[in-house]
């Protein structure tokens, strides 16, 4: 299998793909604030999506999801405040997750959780 940074982005670029075929737009991809990084921000229906991408070679210690700590929610909604404000966005904001794991035949499966979280779960 890839290295895990290789591994990171096929698993990001699955995700982007997978939501492009679902009627996203991708707006950006590995957007950076400070120490923050959001993996995708896209847009649907008048919505700004926030999307985290998580992928595990296997989900034998956890699933993909569950590595989405207290502390990364609050680094992934200070970042989405940031591009908020930067690029003047008052639309409403939903925080999604995309897991990508293979299943027995390593065929990789993404797997979309909306409104995985809320901006006020960082607290």
């Amino acid at each position: 299998m890839a290295t895990h940074n290789d591994f990171g982005k096929i698993a990001e670029d699955l995700a982007a793909e997978y939501l492009q075929k679902n009627g996203y737009k991708i707006v950006t991809r590995n957007f950076r604030f400070q120490k923050a990084e959001i993996d995708i921000i896209a847009e649907k229906e008048n919505l700004i999506i926030i999307v985290e991408v998580k992928a595990r070679s296997t989900d034998a210690f956890m699933l993909p999801q569950e590595a989405v700590t207290k502390t990364k929610i609050k680094s992934i909604v200070t970042a989405a405040n940031h591009y908020l404000e930067e690029f003047d966005k008052n639309s409403e904001v939903r925080f999604d997750i995309i897991s990508v794991l293979p299943d027995e035949k390593k065929k990789l499966i993404v797997e979309h959780i909306t409104d995985a979280f809320e901006a006020f779960d960082a607290n």
